[in-house]
């Protein structure tokens, strides 16, 4: 790489702190940069932060104010709030340490507070802060009030190809990000996909995602979009991301995965899935029935993404042609959907939840030992 383009890229910033342009009018990612030389300089930073992970304070949400429920599960839930000093908004992850200890998900955790400590990427969800107390751990992630994808396209059922690929350009680029990191996902879905104020995405919960430097053999994902290797517990790597991508190109525009129809009986989804025995709409242009064909291959000498020009057989494909990477990531173009977003307390794109019962509190630490270094 030459000289100039280091200087050039060093020169660059991805803080979230600094908006989408500075007061100057100048891009923030500078399309004159080569874009492997982008991701590289992106790698040094990641690495700093993951070789230098910080042990989270012991204080809670002390200073925060607890405005609404966002999500729940098993883990936990999420939560809007408020820090009382600075006005800031962000959803908090609140996650049970003796339900993570039950469900043997410690590790997992820790890898999740890693990860999203060390991605900086405008279509990823990143840390802002952390906590924990004797009873929960703390996850501050930026509040997206636009809501889930999943949410706007069970609305609409399907979309046209035009508005699937301003959605999928994105996440390609965030999955492009996540393996020049060396990090799986493992879990893409419409329901872990965010919309924030101006229509741009975000990629959220990565509770499965993980750190590998070859293969991996780990049971874990959503059933309709778990590639052939994992359900037959071969080792893998980024391969699985990009079938679960095809899945999602074609429920995208079919408006249901390709596998739904035996969601019913899950060993029968499976059968389905490792044959790679689903129907190709018609209405699919003859592009996208090409994209998805060599994404959803069971033979992975044969699957996209996973080839000698690995990711690039992707991006390169003819869907993507006129596709401008560099104008999404400055958000230079009006999104095909803008949610209404009337404040930053406008939780009115996310499902009610009941009021949640107080947090329980504990008088000592509990798994002290286990979380000292979250």
């Amino acid at each position: 790489m030459k000289t100039i383009e280091l200087q050039r890229i060093k020169s660059m910033s991805i803080s979230h702190e600094k908006g989408r342009q500075s007061q100057q009018g100048e891009k923030l990612f500078n399309p004159s940069i080569e874009y492997d030389d982008l991701l590289l300089k992106l790698k040094e930073e990641f690495n700093k932060v993951w070789d230098t992970a910080k042990t989270s304070p012991d204080n809670g949400l002390e200073g925060f104010d607890e405005l609404a429920t966002l999500g729940a599960g098993s883990f936990g839930r999420v939560i809007l709030v408020k820090n009382r000093q600075t006005g800031n908004y962000y959803a908090v992850k609140i996650l049970i340490k003796d339900q993570i200890v039950k469900t043997k998900q410690v590790t997992h955790v820790h890898t999740e507070k890693r990860v999203l400590s060390s991605i900086r990427f405008p279509f990823l969800i990143h840390l802002e802060f952390s906590s924990k107390d004797f009873d929960y751990l703390y996850l501050g992630l930026p509040f997206i009030n636009g809501g889930e994808l999943f949410t706007y396209h069970r609305k609409v059922r399907k979309f046209n190809e035009k508005q699937a690929r301003f959605y999928a350009s994105q996440v390609y680029m965030g999955l492009e990000y996540l393996h020049g990191m060396s990090l799986l996902y493992r879990d893409l879905k419409p329901e872990n996909i965010l919309i924030d104020s101006k229509g741009y995405i975000k990629i959220t919960d990565f509770g499965f995602a993980k750190k590998v430097e070859t293969r991996t053999m780990t049971l874990c994902g959503t059933p309709e979009y778990l590639a052939p290797e994992i359900i037959q517990s071969k080792p893998y790597g980024t391969s699985v991301d990009w079938w679960s991508y095809g899945i999602l190109l074609y429920e995208l525009v079919a408006g249901n995965s390709p596998f739904s129809p035996h969601n019913k009986d899950v060993m029968m989804m499976y059968t389905k899935i490792c044959d790679g025995e689903y129907k190709m709409p018609t209405f699919f242009s003859a592009p996208l029935k090409d994209l998805i064909d060599n994404l959803l291959q069971v033979d992975l000498s044969k699957r996209f993404g996973n080839l000698v020009n690995g990711n690039k057989d992707i991006k390169n494909h003819a869907w993507f042609k006129n596709v401008d990477w560099y104008g999404l990531l400055n958000q230079d173009f009006a999104a095909p959907f803008i949610p209404r977003v009337t404040n930053m307390e406008d939780v009115s794109n996310f499902d009610r939840f009941p009021d949640p019962k107080p947090l329980h509190r504990s008088k000592t630490n509990r798994h002290a030992d286990l979380f000292v270094d979250f």
